[in-house]
Parts: C-alpha cells; sequence; structure tokens
C-alpha cells in the first residue's frame, strides 16, 4: 500500500469512481490569538494497493496536539478493496470534513494514518502567532 497524497484542504469530494477533488492544500494556521477555530476544512487521502492486498482495510485517522492528547476523536472507518479484471492496483480515497476544528495553543499538531493497525503516514498542521500580534496569556 502507498499513500498518494494525504493533506488538510479548503475542500474537498470524491466520487464512486474514484475521482478526488480537492482545493487549496494547507499546513498552516496564522492566527492572532488562541483558541483558534477554523470553521471548514477537510482532509483528503488517497491510497493505492496492490493486487495481493486485495479485501477489507481498516482505517484510522487521529489528530494530536504535541503532548499526545487528542484534538478530535479518532476517526475509525473501513473500506473494501477490490480488483476489476485486468487490473494490477487500484486506489481508494478518503475524505473527512472538518467542521468547527478548534486548535487550542500555536504549535505543531500530528495528523497519523494507520491501516489495518499499521502506521503508514503522518502530516503535521502549524498554528503560528501572526508576526504584530499581541502576545497570548497563559
Amino acid at each position: 500500500m502507498k499513500v498518494e497524497i494525504f493533506t488538510v484542504w479548503d475542500a474537498a469530494t470524491s466520487d464512486s469512481g474514484g475521482k478526488l477533488n480537492v482545493l487549496g492544500s494547507f499546513d498552516r494556521i496564522n492566527a492572532s490569538t488562541v483558541p483558534v477555530t477554523h470553521p471548514l476544512c477537510a482532509l483528503a487521502i488517497k491510497m493505492r494497493f496492490e493486487r495481493l492486498e486485495e479485501g477489507a482495510k481498516r482505517v484510522r485517522i487521529s489528530f494530536m496536539d504535541t503532548d499526545g492528547k487528542p484534538v478530535m476523536p479518532t476517526l475509525d472507518a473501513a473500506t473494501q478493496v477490490q480488483f476489476p479484471p485486468g487490473e494490477h492496483s487500484v486506489t481508494a480515497c478518503l475524505v473527512l470534513q472538518i467542521q468547527q476544528l478548534k486548535l487550542p495553543n500555536f504549535g505543531e499538531y500530528s495528523i497519523d494514518l494507520a491501516i489495518d493497525g499499521r502506521h503508514e503516514a503522518s502530516i503535521p498542521l502549524f498554528v503560528r502567532e501572526m508576526a504584530g500580534a499581541p502576545a497570548a496569556q497563559s
């Protein structure tokens, strides 16, 4: 299995034909104060499987802060990898729409992907204080 796309977008959709539509990839949110609430974004994943990997797959996505605390509930999902005749690899797409994402602190967050209990990929999401912004209070 190979992760071909794994990032946060302003918007993303997928269709039953396997097409992944994405707009505006980002890994940084600039803010003057925390907590930050991002109104709407999407996590999009495109995975490529080889024929010997055909069958049911368990997908787990976790979103953690630097202390390992979850930012949102862990997503557990399942997908079925099926091969049409004559194909040696296929893709599976997953889009997670996230509304009102609350990020409590400045710093780095981690979004982690596991397939069948095995860690496959991680991406960072940074929340940075805007230059010239008032100092954050503890």
